[in-house]
């Protein structure tokens, strides 16, 4: 099973890439990603349908990655779907709550922004190792460095927490298993027995993290990791493949610009 954060080998193309690559490409969709509109967001999905061919990852692990946030996404295209106000949609009455062509729209936008947002960042987390991920973002960090912010320790915690994701999925299942052979049902019964079923999954989850927590802290001590400058085993160097990436990138990104820029001057004409 697959989920975000999940580093899977495999010697394509993408996974080749330079890691400062990849997480400035990932930078640059998600930027312009949140400001898209419909057709844009049509040319990001196509865009990243036809790199999943490339990575030689598996279709379907992308879709596992998204599973966890499925119920985020619901709830934010119910949100926009239900306090949107606008034209109702029939036969929806026009309530102070109620269904409406603009509420649809946007939420239908939104949750798609945000699903282009995951699959991006699988992309980043499926084809970058750990190891080479804290290189990159320690790189592209450095300007902290400035301000008194080590630029090694924030990459190290962001590459720290993306891998952990994976590791909290499968605890998770293993817990909701546990309990379901002990008798606790979790998709029946009405809203107070379900919360209650969910915080005593919540609260072995919670310890478990915590006494992960520590065994890492002690690993890392018993190993001397610290604050500082630190080698690699890998010196980062930009390729051709890489520059050619980042041209594809740019390309795709300016490209809803560039063609409703032309629209708007042969409207204008």
């Amino acid at each position: 099973m697959y989920a975000l954060g999940q580093f899977i080998p495999s010697d394509s193309l993408i996974h080749g890439l330079d890691p400062r690559t990849k997480a400035l490409s990932v930078i640059l969709l998600s930027l312009v990603i949140l400001n898209s509109q419909p057709a844009a967001a049509a040319i990001f999905t196509l865009f990243l349908l036809s790199l999943i061919p490339v990575s030689r990852i598996p279709a379907g692990a992308f879709l596992r990655a998204l599973k966890p946030a499925l119920p985020f996404l619901l709830l934010l295209f119910g949100i926009h779907l239900l306090f949107t106000g606008g034209a109702p949609i029939p036969p929806f009455p026009d309530w102070r709550i109620t269904v409406t062509y603009q509420g649809l729209h946007k939420g239908t936008l939104v949750t798609w922004r945000f699903a282009l947002l995951l699959m991006s960042a699988s992309f980043l987390t499926f084809t970058t190792s750990p190891s080479e991920l804290v290189c990159g973002l320690e790189w592209l960090l450095r300007p902290l460095n400035i301000l008194g912010i080590s630029s090694r320790d924030v990459a190290f915690m962001v590459s720290l927490a993306l891998r952990f994701v994976p590791t909290l999925l499968e605890e998770i299942r293993m817990i909701r298993e546990a309990q379901m052979a002990r008798g606790a049902s979790f998709g029946t019964g009405g809203l107070r027995k379900r919360t209650r079923s969910i915080l005593f999954l919540l609260t072995p989850l919670l310890n478990n993290s915590i006494q992960r927590a520590e065994d890492l802290a002690l690993a890392m001590e018993s190993r001397g990791y610290g604050r500082g400058a630190r080698t690699s085993m890998r010196e980062l160097k930009l390729g051709y493949n890489d520059f050619l990436a980042l041209g594809a990138v740019i390309l795709c990104s300016g490209l809803p610009f560039l063609l409703k820029g032309l629209l708007d001057s042969l409207h204008a004409g």
